[in-house]
């Protein structure tokens, strides 16, 4: 069982690290563009080629599934990546969860890129599956960037900075970018008290796409149960198309870490 991710840079760990939890014993193929990130400010036509790119260098390892862990690259090039890898390949994107945060009752605010918060996309998903919930969107601006460096600093500041944005009151966090869910514990933490307006003890409820495109990917891959004494899975990593290794700055995060101490790397 071989599942492949893509993203511009870092975002895909989170849903790696899923499919790794779901399934030791899969072979993950990392195919990420670091030399092109960021993708948000990008025409869509250059992300679907770089998306696109990114996708053609994972099919030669022969995945089978390839999860599109970006939800910029989903909005602008997943039927794109549809088209050209399907039925071999099944190819899973990733949505913001609106749905089932609307479901939930109470104010929503969606965490975004700047580039996403306002687009005719985020405003799709609010109209269709927004269930009359009240929902504002929160654009993260330099969020992204700074999880990408793991630049410690810089993550609090766009932390601080978005909780300010997101009205008191609201309950329920929707993660609209896959880089986000790197640091859900640090939102948790800045969102606890001025931005839901309720005291340290109660924090807001954060939904990202992570655990449920992991488990689609392997759905539509055919996965069955692994089996007891199946070894560990193995990591290759794709820079650009080419055979890399993890950036210093994955290792700042759990997932990052998980990868890495449960795989052995492959070229």
């Amino acid at each position: 069982m071989k599942i492949a991710l893509l993203d511009s840079g870092l975002g895909l760990l989170a849903a790696a690290a899923a499919v790794r939890r779901l399934r030791p014993d899969a072979d993950l193929v990392l195919s990420s563009d670091p030399g092109g990130m960021p993708w948000g400010p990008r025409t869509p036509q250059d992300i679907t080629a770089r998306a696109l790119a990114c996708a053609l260098a994972a099919a030669e390892q022969r995945p089978d599934a390839l999860i599109v862990a970006c939800n910029t690259a989903s909005v602008h090039a997943l039927a794109r990546l549809r088209a050209e890898l399907e039925p071999e390949i099944p190819v899973v994107g990733t949505v913001p969860a609106v749905k089932p945060a609307a479901g939930a009752g109470g104010p929503v605010a969606i965490w975004a890129t700047p580039a996403t918060t306002g687009s005719a996309y985020q405003r799709r998903l609010i109209a269709d599956f927004g269930n009359g919930a009240p929902i504002t969107g929160v654009p993260c601006h330099g969020l992204a960037d700074a999880v990408e460096q793991g630049d410690e600093e810089a993550i609090d500041t766009a932390l601080a900075a978005a909780a300010e944005l997101t009205p008191t009151g609201v309950r329920t966090i929707v993660l609209g970018c896959t880089h986000y869910e790197l640091v859900t514990g640090r939102i948790r933490e800045a969102t606890s008290g001025s931005a839901t307006g309720q005291s340290g003890d109660r924090r807001s409820v954060l939904l990202g796409s992570a655990d449920a495109v992991a488990a689609q990917a392997l759905r539509r891959a055919g996965a069955r149960p692994a089996p007891e004494a199946a070894a560990a899975g193995g990591l290759t990593v794709l820079l650009g198309g080419t055979p890399g290794e993890l950036p210093a700055a994955a290792l700042t995060y759990a997932e990052g870490r998980l990868l890495t101490a449960a795989s052995p790397a492959r070229n």
